[in-house]
């Protein structure tokens, strides 16, 4: 019995060790930012959402319906659930959010298509394999602020 213990404590040290570690690594990097003037696609591990990603229904999210003439009207909602701007301009944003007990990071981007009429979303864990939806239900919530706003 004394060894069962021993070794859960030292499998509870090694996950919690691996996860501090992921956490860290998840602060030391950077949002991926535009490619070619879009949001980058999402990868194939089930943790991201992305509404440049029409053909792939696993990370497809609507686009926003554009109701805002800067992304710089956006920042305060984007406080309110929790998020610190990184980058902003006028078509632009970058901000990441951060989970309270071992600090990883999701990335949250905005590209504003006037021509569309919308703007484009990206919301993505930048470690792990699965977010449990945790980004899917970030766009959705800001979706309902910004409208509710407009």
């Amino acid at each position: 019995m004394k060894q069962f213990v021993i070794v859960c404590v030292v499998l509870a040290l090694i996950v919690t060790g691996y996860l501090a570690f992921q956490g860290y690594v998840s602060r030391t990097q950077k949002a991926p930012g535009l490619v070619d003037g879009g949001l980058t696609p999402c990868g194939p591990r089930p943790n991201a959402v992305c509404s440049s990603n029409e053909g792939d229904g696993e990370h497809y999210i609507k686009p926003i319906n554009l109701c805002v003439s800067s992304l710089a009207s956006v920042s305060a909602d984007i406080e309110r659930l929790g998020g610190k701007i990184v980058s902003l301009d006028t078509d632009y944003l970058a901000a990441e959010f951060s989970s309270s007990v071992f600090g990883f990071v999701d990335d949250l981007e905005l590209l504003r298509d006037v021509k569309g009429g919308v703007i484009h979303v990206r919301s993505a864990s930048r470690v792990g394999y699965s977010d449990l939806g945790v980004n899917r239900q970030r766009v959705e919530a800001l979706r309902k602020l910004l409208e509710n706003n407009s």
